[in-house]
């Protein structure tokens, strides 16, 4: 693919040790976003200590679209998709999470929910149903109720790492750690709508789950009270303009 070519969607995955979900998410990515072709994918490897990078560097022999972005040590989830974004070259970014549990098949809906509602709507956001285990779905429906309480963005599923939203209204975001979790109040906050689509939770492919109770949660407690000032101290930017002399 040449670098002139204009690209409708780069998918940012980040990942750490995840050595063994990573040829079968490349293959279900390639053939979910055909129909956005050209797209890129852009994996960005948290300074994984397994074979995460051999296996990316092997899936990029049959595919060209396939770029890898390394960290040389962990940064968390934010840090890598922020490293992916910025190096993006298409307008709209989509991210899902790189163990396979977010379903790619759900990238067109989501991306089509984007564009529908025109230039307003800032983020498609999926939600998930259908979660596997009895204990994420008592995460989830926690630490979505305290966000929702506290950030009045409803009780929605806003942790879902499966996205689509315009790359100029992410950069235009506050950056820090876990912002990944917050983007909908966020994004709202700058003016922009967030639409929701249902998006169907899956089990990992391989490997066990890196987050429990107490990263979705309890850590989260001091970023959300930032986020609640952020939004408390936004405010409308007067309408400016330039006085030309005669």
């Amino acid at each position: 693919m040449s670098d002139t070519q204009t690209l409708h969607l780069s998918v940012v995955v980040p990942v750490k040790n995840e050595a063994g979900n990573i040829a079968s998410l490349v293959d279900e990515i390639g053939r979910a976003c055909e129909p956005m072709s050209p797209f890129e994918v852009i994996y960005v490897d948290d300074g994984s200590t397994d074979g995460t990078e051999a296996a990316l560097v092997l899936a990029q022999q049959t595919h060209p679209w396939l770029r890898i972005v390394r960290h040389a040590h962990s940064g968390g989830q934010s840090a890598a998709v922020r490293s992916g974004v910025l190096r993006a070259r298409a307008p709209v970014i989509a991210t899902l999470d790189g163990d396979g549990q977010n379903d790619p098949a759900f990238i067109p809906a989501l991306y089509g929910a984007l564009h529908e509602g025109g230039e307003g709507v800032g983020l498609a956001q999926g939600q998930r149903v259908g979660r596997k285990g009895r204990w994420k779905r008592f995460q989830s429906k926690v630490a979505n109720g305290v966000r929702g309480k506290i950030l009045k963005d409803a009780t929605r599923d806003t942790g879902c790492g499966l996205k689509v939203f315009r790359r100029a209204v992410y950069l235009s975001l506050p950056y820090f750690d876990a912002l990944h979790r917050f983007m909908p109040a966020l994004v709202t906050r700058e003016g922009f709508a967030v639409v929701h689509r249902d998006v169907i939770d899956r089990p990992r492919f391989t490997g066990r789950s890196k987050y429990g109770m107490f990263d979705r949660l309890w850590v989260g407690l001091l970023d959300m009270a930032g986020v609640w000032w952020l939004i408390r101290r936004r405010h409308p930017a007067p309408t400016a303009s330039e006085e030309h002399g005669g």
